[in-house]
């Protein structure tokens, strides 16, 4: 039956939401670490783009230093006819081989068609250029007619035409300083360079293009996560408001009702909810028992109307009161011989009866106890003693139907005795009210008495 009740409970789950605040929490950290590799990547790519076309510049430079250095040397062999330049420039053809390397570094990088073209065409003439500058040497070194077993092998490699042997020295060292200064060759260096150049140029428009498309992803990223960062920041204050409305709130409101002893408004998550019934449940059934507990401690528990300890109660109470009061005390007429001839089954029945014609014939605001075996006492508030005819009339009627009983109950009658106290319940009112009801008994019982007429 509980859990049926707790079934009937609407309301939104702490653990549900919790379990889905969780579950897009995951997501969205995901989410902002994969955006956050991707900036990386993208950042990584627009540095490589950038590092590539410094690299590519400096590899350009260093075609134009070796070219430089190459036609320096050749170029001082030619005038001079020292072997030692000789000697120079085949080491840089050989060994340094920076214009040569330096184009092979640049064929390294993946760009397009174009550009490619322009660089094999550089290198093809670069090495036109280099065979040219070895004809220069081989022209200079017959010319001065130098022992060709001691020349480097590249020198003896090179063929010289039938045309320029026939030359003499003279032509053959001139014709080699116009292959090394003359515009030709000149325009053959210019043209490398331009090729270069051109080279260059295709570089620097792709890498702008790469950097571009990096750059523009790289931003695309950013924003990406800032809306991932942005959506966690919004998950966490919807937690934060959900814990509020859902557990802190309810706590507050559950603490008041508890502190004020009522019941729990139905209030916050599923689970707060249910807690909150089960408690209004428990509340409700202590309230029950207490209620009960306390009806068993102020009434008799035969005939249902006040004990003693309620009676007495209502006496110190009654002391501080400036009403007027009146009190009756009440026996029941051979009372002993009744349980004696019927039993007490039948008398317990006698004394319920008399309970009951009591709180018929008094008014809700006067109080009838039972205050002993087969005694009874009411207390009557705001009356007077001109009032004392309601009073008889009460017991009269009493005693009438007592005495002419309708429900197989033997016949019996009640001695009253009543006094009065103009301001609450005065010290004398009890041992006055006893001393009336004295004289009804002394006097042949089923009687009303009041301590005045005495």
């Amino acid at each position: 039956m509980e859990n049926e009740k707790h079934k009937n409970v609407k309301g939104i789950k702490i653990r549900t939401l919790n379990n889905l605040a969780i579950f897009a929490a995951c997501i969205l950290y995901v989410l902002v670490l994969y955006a956050t590799l991707q900036v990386a990547l993208r950042y990584d790519e627009l540095i490589t783009a950038t590092d590539d076309y410094i690299q590519c510049e400096k590899n350009a430079a260093l075609v134009r230093e070796g070219s430089d250095y190459l036609t320096e040397q050749v170029r001082l062999y030619a005038v001079t006819m020292d072997t030692q330049y000789i000697n120079s420039y085949l080491e840089e053809v050989n060994v340094t081989k920076r214009r040569e390397k330096a184009l092979e570094e640049l064929r390294k990088y993946s760009f397009s068609d174009r550009s490619q073209g322009y660089l094999s065409t550089a290198i093809s003439n670069s090495n036109k250029l280099i065979a040219k500058e070895l004809y220069s040497i081989k022209l200079v070194s017959l010319a001065n007619e130098y022992d060709m077993k001691v020349l480097p092998q590249e020198v003896k490699d090179v063929q010289i035409t039938l045309e320029d042997r026939e030359l003499s020295s003279e032509e053959m060292l001139e014709k080699a300083e116009d292959m090394v200064f003359s515009d030709a060759y000149q325009s053959s260096k210019a043209l490398i360079m331009n090729d270069i150049e051109h080279f260059l140029e295709g570089i620097e428009e792709e890498t702008g293009q790469r950097q571009t498309r990096s750059a523009g992803s790289l931003d695309s990223m950013i924003t990406q996560q800032r809306w991932y960062i942005s959506a966690l920041f919004i998950l966490n204050i919807l937690t934060f408001i959900m814990i509020i409305v859902l557990v802190v709130r309810p706590l507050r409101i559950y603490l008041e009702c508890i502190r004020d002893g009522r019941l729990m408004k139905i209030v916050g998550s599923k689970e707060f909810r249910c807690l909150a019934v089960t408690y209004n449940e428990i509340f409700e059934a202590n309230s029950a028992n207490q209620a009960l507990l306390r009806h068993k401690a102020d009434h008799d528990p035969l005939t249902g109307i006040a004990n003693r300890g309620t009676f007495d109660r209502l006496r110190d109470l009654l002391k501080t009161s400036r009403s007027p009061v009146a009190l009756l005390l009440i026996d029941v007429d051979e009372f002993k011989q009744i349980n004696d001839s019927y039993g007490h089954a039948t008398g317990d029945m006698v004394l319920k009866k008399v309970a009951k014609l009591l709180q018929e014939q008094f008014r809700s605001n006067d109080y009838p106890a039972r205050i002993g075996g087969d005694e009874f006492a009411v207390i009557m508030t705001d009356i007077t003693p001109s009032l004392r005819f309601v009073i008889e009339n009460k017991m009269d009627s009493i005693n009438r139907t007592l005495q002419d009983p309708d429900d197989g109950l033997p016949k019996i009658s009640l001695s009253v005795g009543v006094a009065f106290s103009p301001e609450g319940m005065a010290e004398e009112l009890y041992k006055n009210t006893d001393k009336a009801l004295y004289f009804v008994k002394r006097h042949g019982r089923n009687g009303c008495k009041f301590y005045e007429d005495l």
